[in-house]
């Protein structure tokens, strides 16, 4: 029983060796992003999107949980302007989204910041491009970091997957909600 115990003890250590070493070549970033044609101007698709609280008419996330508690700070569609939410439902959980950058007419930068269920802060943005001047381009871009050794969840989780179907459910909102 003695050795049985030593050669799992000796097992246990080298897997955890192996992961923590194999978590240093690991990926620590990670980038989704999705694109959907909207039958509009681009200057008047900016127009909704640069409005932070219109994102809870298109965005999947914030119809999580209809009750969660929401904060707003600042003037909306601009620069330092926060949308904060709250909510026991852990797939919603708690933080808030910041407008960093407007670039009028052409991209909105945002900083997201988690604080429940797990802290960390990750990236946005939407870019408009004019493919006619009927129609506009829409990309939504989200994007992170891991630190290490969390970097090494990253192999085994397709966060295109995860984050992409989100992004084009709420694209695909969006587009029905202009196009009304």
């Amino acid at each position: 029983m003695k050795k049985f115990l030593k050669y799992f003890a000796v097992t246990l250590i080298a897997i955890i060796v192996i992961v923590l070493v194999s978590a240093l070549f690991v990926k620590k970033e990670y980038s989704v992003q999705r694109t959907i044609s909207i039958n509009l101007p681009k200057q008047e698709v900016y127009d909704y999107v640069k409005y932070l609280k219109n994102q809870d008419n298109y965005s999947v996330w914030s119809k999580i949980d209809p009750n969660m508690k929401r904060e707003f700070r600042g003037t909306d569609a601009s620069e330092g302007f926060v949308s904060a939410w709250d909510s026991s439902n852990k797939e919603a959980g708690k933080g808030e989204q910041e407008i960093k950058k407007m670039t009028e007419g052409k991209r909105i930068d945002y900083e997201i910041r988690f604080f429940e269920p797990m802290k960390s802060t990750d990236y946005a943005f939407l870019e408009l491009t004019g493919e006619s001047e009927a129609a506009t381009k829409v990309t939504w871009g989200f994007f992170g970091k891991m630190k290490y050794p969390m970097n090494m969840s990253l192999v085994f989780m397709d966060m295109d997957a995860l984050l992409g179907k989100d992004l084009e459910n709420g694209l695909t909102n969006l587009k029905k909600e202009l196009e009304k």
